[in-house]
C-alpha cells in the first residue's frame, strides 16, 4: 500500500521493527568487547583439505583475515569413538576424550600454534563442545557409569534413537557437572581459546550452562554460542543462539511457499521475544544443513547470494560454512572423508565486501549496539527495503526476493542522503522518493559512514 501521509509511514516502520512493543528484559550476559562487529566462520577440519590437518588449515588463515572473518569455530577436535560408530570415520560429535585432540588433525602443539596465529591476526577461536553425550568408549562410561542415563535394565541410552553411536549423560549428577566445567576450563587455560559453540544446548539443563558461563568468565571472558533457539538461554549463559526460524523462512521464500513480507512479521516477533542485547546467528548453511538438508544451491537456487547478503545487512551475526566462499555445491559426507572442492570464485570478493562492511560500519554492530532495522514500504510482496543507522553510519538495503524482474518505488525521508554502492563503489545521491529497476533476485546495498 502507498501512504500519502508521511507520519503514518513512520508509525508503520516503527511497528514493523517491533520498537513500540514491550521488549524482553536485558540479559545478564556480558558480551566480550571484541564480539560486537564479528562474523563467524565454521571449520569442518576433516573435510577442509585432503590432509585434514591443522597445519594445512593454517595456510588459509591469511585468506580468512582478508575476507573479514572475525571468529573461527572449529567443529569438534576430540578423538572420535570407535564402538558403535557410524560409517568409516564416525561422527565428530561422538567424543571419546574431552581432554585430547584427534591425532588425524595434529598434535596439542599444532593447535596451540593455530590459536596463537589466529590471535596474532586479530581473530578469535571457539571450539565445538558436546556436553550432552559421549562416545560409548569414552573412559567416563567405565570410570563413572553413574554419570549416564540408563534404561530399566541398567543399560546405557542414546539421547535420540537414531544417535546410536553415542550415550546420554545425566546432569542430575553434581560430579558430572563439575567434571564438564573443568574440562571446558582446560581448553581455555591450555590453549587460550575464546569460547564454545555448544552442541544441542537445549538438551542440557539451562542451570548447568548458567553455572558454566559464570565459572568460565572467571578464567577469561568467553563467547558462547548455543545450538538452540530458546530466549531463556540468553539470560545468564549464552551470547548467541541460532535463528532457525528465519533460516526456514528464507528457504520457503526461495521455494515460493512464502513471500518476503513475512520477514517483517518475523522481526517484529523476534524483537519482542529475545532480550534486546541478544546476538542471533544468521546463516544460509552450516554442517548439518549442508549434509542433511542440501547445499545452498539445492535449497535457495539463484537466491543463494541474495540471502547471504541479507544475513549480513540485518541485525545479528552472519555465519559462513567453509567452502561457501568457493561456491561449495555438494553435500559433504558426515561419516567419511569427503574434502571440499576449492575453486576460484568471485564469492570470496563478495563475502569480503560484506564482512569488512560488518567490521567497520557501526550500523551493523551486533546486539543493541547496532542500528535498529526500519522497514520501508515497497508496495510489493516480493521486495524488502530497510535502513539501519548508528552514529552517522548508515545502510540502505533493498532485496528483490523473487525470480521476477520488478520496478520498486520507495518513498521515505529515511533514505535521503549521499551513499556509496557497496558492490561497485560508485557514489549515489538518494532522494526521498526513488524508483529502482531490480532484476530477479537482485539486491542493492548503499552505505554511508
Amino acid at each position: 500500500m502507498q501512504f500519502k501521509n508521511k507520519s503514518i509511514e513512520v508509525i508503520l516502520i516503527f511497528l514493523f521493527s517491533g520498537l513500540i512493543f514491550p521488549q524482553v528484559s536485558k540479559s545478564n550476559v556480558i558480551h566480550p568487547e571484541w564480539s560486537y562487529n564479528k562474523t563467524i566462520y565454521e571449520v569442518n577440519l576433516r573435510q577442509f583439505s585432503k590432509s585434514g590437518t591443522l597445519n594445512e588449515f593454517d595456510k588459509y588463515l591469511p585468506s580468512l583475515k582478508e575476507m573479514g572473518v572475525g571468529i573461527i569455530w572449529f567443529m569438534p577436535l576430540h578423538p572420535i569413538g570407535v564402538k558403535n560408530r557410524k560409517g568409516t570415520l564416525g561422527s565428530y560429535y561422538s567424543v571419546k576424550d574431552y581432554l585430547a585432540i584427534d591425532a588425524s588433525y595434529g598434535t596439542k602443539e599444532d593447535f596451540k600454534n593455530t590459536v596463537n596465529t589466529i590471535h596474532k591476526m586479530g581473530m578469535y577461536v571457539i571450539i565445538d563442545w558436546v556436553a550432552n553425550h559421549t562416545a560409548w568408549d569414552n573412559k567416563l562410561a567405565v570410570e563413572h557409569p553413574e554419570w549416564y542415563s540408563h534404561d530399566k535394565d541398567g543399560n546405557f541410552l542414546p539421547p535420540v534413537t537414531d544417535w546410536h553411536d553415542v550415550i546420554d549423560l545425566d546432569y542430575s549428577n553434581a560430579e558430572l557437572r563439575k567434571y564438564m566445567i573443568n574440562a571446558m576450563k582446560y581448553w581455555i587455560t591450555e590453549y587460550d581459546i575464546d569460547g564454545f559453540r555448544c552442541d544441542v544446548a537445549g538438551m542440557v539443563p539451562t542451570d548447568f550452562w548458567n553455572e558454566a558461563r559464570k565459572q568460565l568468565d572467571a578464567v577469561k571472558p568467553v563467547f558462547m554460542l548455543a545450538e538452540a533457539e530458546d530466549p531463556e538461554l540468553h539470560k545468564e549463559a549464552f551470547d548467541m543462539t541460532y535463528s532457525w526460524e528465519l533460516f526456514n523462512l528464507m528457504n520457503d521464500i526461495a521455494a515460493r511457499k512464502k513471500n518476503a513480507k513475512q520477514i517483517i512479521n518475523y522481526f517484529s516477533k523476534e524483537q519482542n521475544k529475545f532480550p534486546t542485547d541478544a546476538f542471533r546467528m544468521r546463516f544460509t548453511s552450516n554442517h548439518d544443513e549442508n549434509t542433511w538438508n542440501g547445499t545452498v544451491y539445492e535449497r535457495l537456487g539463484n537466491a543463494a547470494e541474495t540471502f547471504a547478503a541479507f544475513t549480513v545487512a540485518i541485525p545479528g551475526m552472519p555465519l559462513i560454512y567453509n567452502g561457501q566462499e568457493a561456491g561449495l555445491n555438494k553435500r559433504l559426507k558426515f561419516f567419511e572423508k569427503d574434502p571440499i572442492e576449492w575453486k576460484n570464485s568471485n564469492l570470496k570478493t563478495f563475502y569480503a565486501k560484506l564482512f569488512n562492511l560488518k567490521l567497520n560500519n557501526k550500523a551493523l554492530l551486533n546486539g543493541n549496539r547496532g542500528g535498529a532495522i526500519y522497514f520501508i514500504d515497497t508496495n510489493s510482496d516480493d521486495v524488502i527495503a530497510f535502513t539501519r543507522e548508528k552514529d552517522g553510519n548508515k545502510i540502505i538495503a533493498v532485496f528483490n526476493f523473487s525470480g521476477n524482474d520488478t520496478v520498486v518505488n520507495l518513498s521515505s525521508e529515511f533514505i535521503n542522503g549521499n551513499y556509496i554502492n557497496l558492490f561497485d563503489g560508485t557514489n549515489i545521491k538518494l532522494k526521498e522518493k526513488i524508483s529502482l529497476n531490480l532484476k530477479a533476485w537482485v539486491y542493492k546495498l548503499f552505505t554511508s559512514q
